[in-house]
């Protein structure tokens, strides 16, 4: 260069430096249009290793800065030659600590690329991450200087990024021939979106808001440029836009949030055009076959008629030809539907969806909801339209979506919950919607499963599987080829049409292993959400969902102690849909399961006893339960549970709703399975005495009742047998043995209820319970004194003098042996009273001698055991009553009685009051 250019580009004041610019500019003009390119590369030179790279010399960097820009001024079209030399130095500007320099890089690369207009996109990627850094720049100058640069870039990208090839990588003669256009697609284009997109997927992690804004701005232009179809790469940088979201700046979240609507329109738009297409080539697909048909069917016609329908077929196919090669925007895109849905199902994966409940302050809980619930609901509504859009692709994703979902439906954000809901609805409708088992019986070779395991009339619910089978049969209807198909494969030696493509499926296990998972689960909710879950995937597939030797019926057993009804509720009628469809085995092994899980949790069985067995006899046959549950509870050693479950199940027998048609069956001892019923049920009631008293008045064997009173007075009067004969009293003025008080007006047929009611009488102390019997027996004992019978022989006995219709009818028919049976529960009493002589340790005999509570109707056990096991008949004076119970009973029919005394005597007359 000249030493005057040098002199003053090397100058402070930037007047001075303009002026050797514009020299320089005109040295270069003339050196290029006398082709003197040598000295140009050496000017070129010059302004790079003495002015642009002297680091420690602002004056002098900014000289070459502005040197260089001139530079490209004057080489005009002769500038992409040399652009490798001029941008580098430019670039290396930019990071320069010095504030002035990197505001006049910015200035001379704005003129470098105002020149250099489409070959500047060489070095797009360089120059996109220094704007990147510079647009978070804390010097405003410099920050207005990269915004200017970033628009004409913009610009540049908006009208060459598609098209525009290099001049250095074209061929000679290239744009000479107008027709070679073939030509121009096979060369590599200036901008590469394959060679920006990792770049993009290294910042989108920043986290300054205006690198922040910057890069959402050029995502939305980029995917606005049609024939780049950013949509493509779009897992790529999704996670970052999508945490993008939760940027406390209003501006970033505003454009984050426009910037996906636009993503996810776009993709239902290609959704659309290929749907379209596809049914399109379906109906002309269709539409040929039928001309072929009606060709076929004309072929006797006149020769002139036939050639005349085939040249209109002809010219049909060339238009349909011609129609097919029509291009439609978006038709031959591919989006990643898989890699989208794995960031999105990893978003539900946040602290605001999975612990909405944790302790948070109030103000921590805004900082929370900003930071976590703009993303997550977002990924909940990419979802949603996702199953409306590709429902097949969410499919294999639906374990993982349901371990994050049902834990965000219990979410604190109601907005949250409401997203949450949507999602698990359209979820659960189209999986109802796939075939079940019995429909891809028809379509897959048959399963390897024995069908023992799942007996015939399983599918008792019919909705879903109405739904399951019209989706089903509306698909095999589309599929299956037309009669006119059949016949033209049978015509022609063509091969078959293709098979169906098969149909996605569920991953079962891995999907019930969610959902159990979900089990341990803090909110109510959520439980509730797996259960409902787990009841219709069973009901789909009864087969792939649930098998007795594996950890899901365990978990379902457990959840049974669950403190929330409506989740005992759920597991009840899963597990009564599990039973109800498999064989007796699988009931069987339930039932002792069941016992077992009583026998060890009394707690349980305390709290949630009348409720679990309710829900099973509503679900499934309550004869069936108590048959099944008879037989177990004879066979157990344990003789303490054994009377406590029988008293549990007799007093459910005879005060629970459910089991009014069970009681009526009971009722009816002349046909032979109530009778067979009768005779289960005493066996295993022996265990219990007053049960089995009970069991005998249900039944209105009132002469097998009074022989059990005889046998009572061989018992040893525990608080526990007088309390279950205080209750029983209450339980005698309810509505269910209302038939019982009517037939004391008829003391000619059944005189032996008035022993009985005698009996219980004398076995009482002076109580409540005992007053409000002896005043109903006083109030018909006029009637009854006049017609009770007296019988020779109290401990064998025989046929009455009275007229009992059909009432010990089985004695006579030999099928209720009723001697076998008292001498079977003499046989268990006997038992239980050594066993509580050997166990010095065990209070009040086998039967527990703890206190009693009333629950829905129902005798259960009430705190530890304590007392002697011998107990005084009546005590001498009233203790002061115990403090109240916290728990009040629902059925009214009874209150809470403490140990024999205070707790019979004191709370029996408030009961009365």
């Amino acid at each position: 260069m000249d030493p005057n250019v040098q002199r003053a580009l090397n100058d402070k004041l930037y007047d001075k430096r303009k002026v050797g610019a514009l020299e320089l500019e005109r040295l270069i003009r003339e050196h290029v249009a006398s082709k003197d390119y040598a000295k140009v590369e050496a000017i070129l030179d010059q302004l790079c290793n003495e002015y642009a790279y002297a680091v420690h010399q602002p004056h002098a960097r900014n000289g070459g800065l502005i040197g260089l820009a001139a530079a490209a001024i004057a080489l005009g079209s002769e500038l992409a030659r040399y652009l490798e030399v001029i941008v580098p130095p430019v670039l290396a500007c930019f990071t320069d600590q010095d504030a002035r320099v990197r505001y006049y890089a910015c200035e001379a690369m704005y003129n470098i690329a105002k020149v250099a207009k489409g070959e500047i996109l060489v070095y797009f990627n360089h120059i996109f991450d220094a704007l990147c850094k510079l647009g978070a720049d804390s010097e405003l100058s410099v920050k207005n200087g990269a915004e200017l640069l970033d628009r004409l870039i913009k610009d540049i990208v908006s009208e060459s990024a598609a098209t525009y090839v290099s001049v250095l990588e074209q061929p000679p003669g290239y744009g000479d021939d107008k027709d070679g256009h073939d030509e121009r697609v096979d060369l590599p284009t200036a901008f590469s979106l394959k060679r920006f997109i990792p770049l993009l997927r290294d910042r989108i992690f920043a986290l300054n808001p205006f690198t922040r804004t910057f890069l959402v701005g050029w995502i939305i232009l980029l995917d606005s440029i049609p024939d780049l179809e950013l949509v493509t790469f779009l897992p790529e940088f999704l996670g970052g836009l999508l945490r993008f979201l939760s940027d406390p700046n209003r501006d970033v979240h505003v454009a984050t949030q426009g910037c996906l609507d636009k993503f996810l329109n776009e993709i239902k738009r290609i959704a659309r055009v290929k749907k379209g297409i596809a049914e399109s080539k379906k109906s002309k697909g269709d539409g040929k076959r039928k001309r072929e048909d009606s060709v076929d069917s004309g072929s006797v016609r006149l020769a002139h008629e036939e050639g005349d329908e085939l040249d209109s077929d002809t010219a049909n196919e060339d238009d349909d030809a011609s129609s097919e090669d029509d291009w439609v925007p978006g038709q031959d895109v591919q989006i990643n539907y898989k890699a989208v849905l794995e960031i999105l199902t990893a978003t539900l994966d946040s602290p605001l969806g999975t612990s909405p409940s944790r302790s948070l302050t109030n103000h921590q809980r805004p900082l929370i909801k900003t930071a976590e619930e703009d993303g997550l609901l977002e990924s909940l509504r990419w979802i949603v339209e996702f199953l409306d859009i590709c429902p097949e692709e969410v499919l294999p994703f639906t374990p993982k979506i349901l371990a994050h979902l049902l834990p965000a439906m219990a979410s604190g954000v109601e907005s949250i919950r409401q997203a949450a809901g949507r999602v698990n609805t359209s979820l659960m409708d189209y999986v109802v919607s796939l075939s079940d088992e019995a429909d891809l019986g028809t379509m897959q070779p048959p399963s390897r499963i024995p069908t023992a395991s799942a007996p015939s009339g399983d599918r008792q619910d019919g909705n879903a599987s109405t739904r399951a089978s019209l989706s089903s049969s509306r698909e095999l209807e589309i599929r299956s080829p037309t009669p006119a198909q059949g016949r033209t494969v049978a015509r022609t030696p063509t091969p078959a049409l293709p098979a169906p493509d098969p149909q996605a499926d569920l991953d079962y296990a891995a999907a019930v292993n969610s959902l159990t998972l979900l089990f341990l689960n803090d909110h109510e909710a959520t439980r509730v959400a797996a259960l409902t879950w787990l009841i219709m995937l069973h009901r789909k597939a009864p087969r792939k969902v649930l098998a007795f030797n594996d950890g899901t019926f365990p978990a379902l057993l457990k959840t049974l102690s669950d403190p929330a009804e409506a989740v005992v509720t759920k597991d009840l009628q899963l597990l009564s849909q599990i039973s109800r469809n498999s064989e007796d085995d699988y009931f069987s092994n339930f039932m002792v399961n069941l016992l077992q899980l009583f026998s060890t949790d009394r707690k349980l069985l305390e709290t949630r006893g009348n409720l679990i067995i309710r829900q099973l006899c509503m679900s499934l046959s309550a004869e069936r339960i108590y048959r099944t549950l008879a037989d177990c509870i004879e066979k157990e050693e344990d003789l303490e549970f054994a009377s406590i479950m029988v008293q549990n199940l007799n007093n459910n027998l005879i005060t629970a709703p459910e089991l009014s048609e069970l009681r009526k069956r009971l009722r009816n001892l002349e046909t032979k399975d109530g009778q067979t019923f009768f005779v289960t049920l005493f066996r295993s009631w022996c265990y219990n005495a007053v049960a089995t008293f009970s069991l005998c008045l249900l039944a209105q064997a009132y002469e097998q009742a009074y022989n059990l009173l005889q046998i009572f007075a061989e018992l040893e009067m525990t608080v526990n047998i007088l309390i279950q004969i205080d209750k029983l009293v209450q339980l005698l003025e309810s509505p269910v043995f209302t038939y019982l008080r009517l037939q004391l007006l008829e003391p000619e047929k059944y005189p032996h209820l008035y022993k009985c009611l005698y009996g219980l009488l004398m076995l009482l102390p002076q109580s409540s319970a005992f007053a409000a019997l002896k005043n109903r027996l006083n109030s018909v004992s006029s009637i009854g004194y006049l017609h009770i019978a007296p019988r020779p022989n109290v401990t064998t006995p025989s046929a009455s003098s009275f007229d009992r219709p059909n009432r010990l009818k089985g004695r006579e028919d030999g099928i209720i042996r009723w001697n076998e049976l008292l001498e079977k529960f003499r046989t268990v009493q006997d038992r239980a009273r050594r066993l509580q002589r050997i166990g010095g340790d065990m209070d009040d005999g086998p039967f527990g001698g703890g206190d009693l509570r009333m629950g829905d109707g129902m005798l259960e056990p009430k705190g530890p055991k304590e007392g002697p096991s011998r107990a005084p008949p009546v005590p001498v004076k009233d203790p002061p009553p115990p403090a109240q119970p916290t728990q009040k009973p629902r059925s009214g029919l009874g209150r809470q009685f403490g140990r024999l005394g205070g707790a019979v005597s004191g709370r029996g007359k408030r009961a009365q009051q």
